[in-house]
């Protein structure tokens, strides 16, 4: 009797968990492979016109010269928009310098803030998770090829400008307004530096967007809000009542990188423009990430 007794205590006491199962061959880190959700945003229209726009303003800027005539100083003071027609290379700088202010504000803002929320606003954004796509996964490939294409934004303008202006005014040396010239390989080094620190400091537009798109199912309340406030930044800035103050505003260093175009560039407005503005940035990435883990998503 004991012996069965204890076959049946054997039989009824409770085994080692089952292990979870998942489908056969499922990699979380496989799933909405980057290529894949680059390829989705290469084919939407915004990103088309986007690059149209972008591409087209060097061709504008040269009619406008044509049509104009050379840029003249203003009360003998010369200034880098004057030196616009001296060679390919000082107008690509003048092309960044119109367009830093706002114009790249709208890539980056539509790049990062439309990609969450677009999604929601479609009701496909709860299927992709259910594919499964882990969501951490899902925010990690929509921020990367975001910030991606933004970058490229940033760097097809000056591109194109510099073979706009090249053909247009020739190629030669970067003259610097103050004096001086610096030559075409340098000046190719600084251009490529100045987009360097433009996209470090767009680094904040892009977080505050990204992270408006995972609490709204609204697009353009996600790149409508950052660049409202971006501009509201910009405002802000302009308020000298606010004395030191506005150092610690992202807007207040978005024209540092005019230091790099001197025969000796002067690093410290750039290092504190870019520290501001990653510190900001991160900020709003841990808060997009932290919020979007916790969120009903129902849409």
């Amino acid at each position: 009797m004991s012996a069965l007794t204890e076959r049946a205590e054997e039989s009824t006491a409770p085994g080692p968990a089952a292990p979870e199962e998942t489908a056969a061959g499922y990699r979380a880190g496989r799933t909405l492979p980057l290529r894949v959700e680059l390829v989705r945003q290469l084919k939407r229209r915004r990103t088309l016109v986007m690059g149209a726009v972008l591409a087209l303003l060097p061709f504008v800027l040269v009619a406008a010269f044509a049509i104009g005539g050379e840029p003249e100083g203003r009360n003998t003071r010369v200034n880098l928009m004057d030196t616009a027609t001296a060679s390919g290379a000082n107008f690509a700088a003048v092309s960044l310098f119109v367009s830093a202010g706002f114009l790249l504000v709208i890539p980056v803002a539509l790049f990062c803030g439309d990609t969450v929320a677009s999604e929601a606003g479609w009701s496909s954004l709860r299927y992709l998770l259910a594919a499964p796509v882990p969501r951490m996964r899902l925010l990690w490939s929509k921020l990367i090829v975001g910030l991606g294409l933004s970058l490229a934004a940033m760097v097809l303008l000056p591109v194109v400008a510099l073979t706009v202006g090249t053909a247009a005014y020739g190629w030669g040396p970067l003259h610097i307004p103050t004096g001086g010239t610096l030559d075409p390989g340098t000046a190719a080094g600084r251009l490529t530096v100045i987009v360097a620190y433009l996209f470090v400091s767009q680094l904040v537009t892009a977080a505050l967007a990204f992270w408006l798109s995972t609490r709204t199912d609204a697009p353009l309340g996600a790149v409508g809000g950052a660049v409202g406030l971006t501009i509201v930044g910009n405002v802000l800035d302009a308020v000298t009542a606010l004395g030191d103050w506005r150092h610690f505003l992202p807007a207040h260093w978005q024209f540092a990188w005019a230091d790099a175009v001197q025969p000796t560039p002067e690093w410290s407005g750039m290092i504190q423009g870019a520290s501001v503005s990653v510190t900001y940035a991160l900020v709003l990435f841990a808060l997009a990430f932290r919020g979007f883990a916790r969120k009903d998503v129902v849409s």
